[in-house]
């Protein structure tokens, strides 16, 4: 076997776009091609990760069509849909194809529409979302995912003292790292008395704990190590883990952290042979601040309970001990569904060539990315490293 390395990436600005679904993924696509410096007829696998064109505009079997629209012809393609990580799971299979040697060049991405351009109201897209929540015993009762992610933050409160001022921190750490990327679909920075004085959605999540919807697209090209010595600037794949959580929440082994993401973060720390205290940063799935919270702990960066005042202290911001979520996270950079996995890897790799600009992570030599998916019930962790 072989390992994998990244050889393109490619993304769009994240926030509201009228352009049709091919068309905006073609945006991130093409450009990840060009990095590459691969055509179409290079490229032999193609996997697309979406969540919700099937609900919110009776788009399916959506893979081919991207595939038609970027000139790519008689090759495997296939959509995974994974929630949040969809584009994550995809990214998983292509590096499988990849390290058995199935396949030498895949392009792999995710692109969706969440905004006012599916014709749909906020209390309907919220619908929609709630789709991936459990059918029986979470939707009937309006089980909304702010609600879901606030239950599993309230416990942690109770548990371990954290504070809604520690929560808000994370907030306002991931708008300023925002306000330094032109594609950020909010590239604001905001202040902790901003967060506190917001809307309360679920409690404690007022409307600045919150990420927004936004409609985006992003890509990578994946290949072998050894293919990629050809290439300039190869980002290697070093490990990666996937694991599940069980669902409804009323049954799980713990609400005060994520199962999947902690046994996700075991298995890809060991393929990558590594431990937490060698990552230099991450990319994580901040839903809402509580979700980050949980997140670095469940990366093993900081123990149960240490995760919010390790953001109010600064550990976790550009120049601390270990920056988190310097693209601006979902919260600031938007999350576009099936998109956002692979944008956390378009930041990844942007970071480990040092092509971060203002907000690059000094010394940036090990990277991962926290992807989850639902409540919290699918996770998948990366690990990628710079070349020496």
């Amino acid at each position: 076997m072989t390992n994998a390395s990244i050889i393109g990436a490619g993304m769009t600005e994240f926030g509201v776009h009228e352009s049709t679904l091919p068309e905006l993924f073609a945006d991130a696509a093409l450009p990840a091609l060009d990095d590459a410096g691969v055509g179409p007829p290079d490229v032999e696998a193609f996997y697309f990760g979406n969540a919700m064109c099937g609900l919110t505009s009776n788009d399916t079997h959506t893979a081919p069509k991207m595939a038609a629209h970027l000139g790519l012809d008689g090759i495997p393609c296939q959509r995974f849909e994974d929630a949040c990580a969809s584009s994550s799971t995809a990214f998983k299979h292509a590096v499988q194809a990849v390290e058995s040697g199935t396949h030498d060049v895949v392009l792999v991405g995710g692109a969706e529409h969440t905004t006012a351009q599916t014709g749909m109201s906020t209390p309907e897209m919220t619908r929609v979302f709630g789709s991936a929540a459990h059918r029986e015993y979470e939707q009937p009762v309006g089980m909304t995912f702010p609600a879901m992610f606030a239950l599993l933050t309230k416990r942690h409160m109770a548990r371990y003292g954290t504070t809604e001022e520690q929560l808000a921190s994370v907030a306002v750490k991931n708008h300023y790292h925002g306000s330094m990327n032109p594609r950020a679909h909010f590239g604001r920075e905001i202040d902790t008395d901003d967060v506190l004085e917001s809307p309360l959605i679920a409690d404690p999540f007022h409307l600045l704990d919150c990420c927004p919807f936004s409609d985006g697209a992003s890509a990578v090209v994946v290949t072998s190590d050894e293919y990629a010595d050809s290439f300039t600037d190869p980002v290697d794949v070093t490990g990666i883990g996937h694991a599940n959580d069980i669902v409804p929440i009323a049954i799980k082994n713990q609400l005060t952290g994520t199962d999947a993401a902690i046994r996700a973060a075991e298995a890809a720390y060991a393929d990558a042979g590594i431990n937490p205290d060698d990552v230099d940063f991450a990319e994580v799935h901040d839903c809402f601040t509580g979700a980050e919270v949980m997140a670095v702990e469940a990366l093993g960066f900081y123990e149960q309970g240490e995760g919010a005042s390790a953001a109010a202290d600064g550990e976790t911001r550009l120049g601390g001990e270990r920056p988190v979520n310097p693209s601006g996270g979902l919260k600031a950079k938007g999350h576009p569904i099936g998109a956002t996995g692979t944008a956390q890897l378009v930041e990844l790799t942007e970071q480990l060539r040092g092509d971060s600009g203002e907000r690059q992570v000094a010394g940036a030599d090990v990277g991962v990315a926290h992807n989850m998916g639902g409540d919290a019930a699918s996770a998948v962790i990366t690990v990628m490293e710079a070349r020496p």
